[in-house]
């Protein structure tokens, strides 16, 4: 047996002291390397968004996209299949983009006839940091469909990064005309903000839609970290759109490719509808956590799976949160025009959701919905609050078709789940719900479940 006398296990310390040390001197070494660089125009910044382990810092001031490519260069770019503006494909850079807005003019869009899911900023390379930039999309062209900018690569960070987008068709009926296969209009969409990317963190982030798709989603990213992020887009009522006397909806008799409640597919009175997509969504992902971010004006404030959450907040949403393997804790959303949540999973969810006060005149026909198995679920609200509708929480039923507010919610399974109820609306127990407990201020309108446990 090898023994290490107490003079050996000291040489092994100090060495060990040593070791971490040079590294640690190594690490400041390639900190100081680093190359800082100053530009001021967008040809300079194509340069360098190809490098690697430098500091750009640019001037601050707006830069025109029109001015670096004319809409007479999308042909040729069209023609090379080079589909995107600016491909950030470095690694190790940091970009100081403090006071520096990109303005993209829809034309150059519309000029360069890309294919559909061909994005226009990319950042490719890894271990980048993106500081303060600002992308604007002004004016009324249209593309086959894409995100504004793609985050790949890994571990990339960006800090209080803007995204103001427009450019979509048709727009302001929101999914009423369908999407993807199934469309009365094909949409020629324009999100915002896609992760594909390993270890993406996003900081103080912004996305304002004024287009049809998502504010930021996730296609195949893992370990996706947002904080202090925030999702704006546009609302509008049903009785709005049914007012029109032109126009894409008027043309096509106000359809729809939504079943309503009375069995007609056409834009129904009387609801409140998002002209966008998702705040913050999750397609085939890995580990996602939000903390402290905000979805106002969305389709679902919160669409997301494997998720952490912590003092987030949905805003006149359609629906606030739609989840599925989900651990949420002190957040909280409204019920003005839609469900506060969705419930989903057949994998325990532990949910803890506070009722933001605040009720509408537009039609809203539960407070959440819930299915699945082993969920715990606890929904608060301001103690002295009172409320005008009695919209309940729905046990053993699931999200409606495509989640749209006016169709008809259908029954599904719900097993070994527990509700603490203390808000003062209504419940209803479908009988799918099986070996559920619940704890409610607000009366059982119907129970039609079986072995379910009502707690004083």
């Amino acid at each position: 047996m090898l023994k290490v006398s107490s003079k050996g296990k000291s040489l092994n310390i100090n060495f060990l002291r040593i070791s971490f040390f040079v590294i640690g001197l190594l690490f400041l070494s390639c900190e100081k390397s680093a190359t800082e660089i100053k530009i001021n125009s967008l040809k300079e910044l194509a340069e360098y968004a190809s490098k690697s382990g430098n500091i750009i810092t640019m001037e601050p001031g707006v830069y025109k996209l029109k001015e670096y490519l004319s809409v007479d260069s999308m042909k040729v770019r069209s023609s090379k299949k080079q589909f995107q503006f600016l491909t950030f494909s470095g690694s190790n850079n940091v970009f100081n983009f403090k006071g520096v807005e990109i303005e993209v003019d829809n034309k150059l869009r519309e000029a360069l006839k890309a294919p559909l899911h061909n994005s226009e900023f990319l950042i490719t390379g890894s271990n980048n940091t993106f500081q303060g930039l600002v992308i604007r999309y002004r004016g009324e062209g249209t593309a086959l469909g894409a995100a504004a900018l793609v985050v790949g690569g890994k571990d990339n960070v960006l800090e209080n990064v803007s995204l103001h987008i427009a450019g979509s068709f048709p727009y302001g009926y929101g999914d009423y005309f369908g999407k993807g296969k199934i469309s009365i209009i094909k949409h020629k969409k324009h999100s915002g903000l896609l992760i594909t990317g390993t270890n993406t963190k996003l900081l103080g982030c912004k996305v304002f839609m004024r287009s049809f798709g998502h504010a930021f989603f996730i296609q195949g990213g893992d370990n996706t970290y947002f904080k202090d992020c925030y999702a704006e887009g546009e609302i509008r009522s049903t009785n709005e759109m049914l007012a029109e006397t032109s126009g894409p909806a008027f043309e096509r008799n106000f359809a729809s490719i939504y079943k309503n409640y009375d069995g007609k597919k056409e834009i129904p009175a009387n609801y409140m509808k998002s002209l966008n997509e998702c705040g913050f969504r999750t397609y085939t992902t890995g580990k996602v956590t939000a903390i402290n971010c905000t979805a106002k004006n969305m389709r679902v404030g919160f669409a997301l799976a494997k998720v952490t959450m912590l003092n987030c907040e949905a805003i006149d949403c359609e629906r606030g949160y739609y989840l599925n393997k989900a651990n949420v804790k002190d957040c909280r959303g409204d019920a003005k025009f839609g469900p506060l949540l969705y419930l989903v999973g057949d994998e325990n969810s532990q949910i803890d959701l506070k009722l933001m006060p605040g009720e509408s005149d537009m039609m809203v026909h539960a407070l959440a919905t819930i299915c699945g198995n082993g969920h715990q679920v606890s929904i608060t609200s301001e103690k002295k609050e009172k409320r005008v509708k009695a919209i309940p929480i729905m046990l053993g039923y699931g999200m409606p078709s495509s989640g749209e507010i006016s169709s008809p919610i259908p029954q599904k399974d719900a097993e070994n789940i527990t509700i603490i109820n203390e808000t003062s609306l209504p419940f209803v127990i479908g009988e799918n719900a099986i070996n559920c407990t619940i704890k409610t201020n607000g009366e059982i309108k119907s129970n039609k479940g079986k072995e379910i446990t009502i707690l004083e």
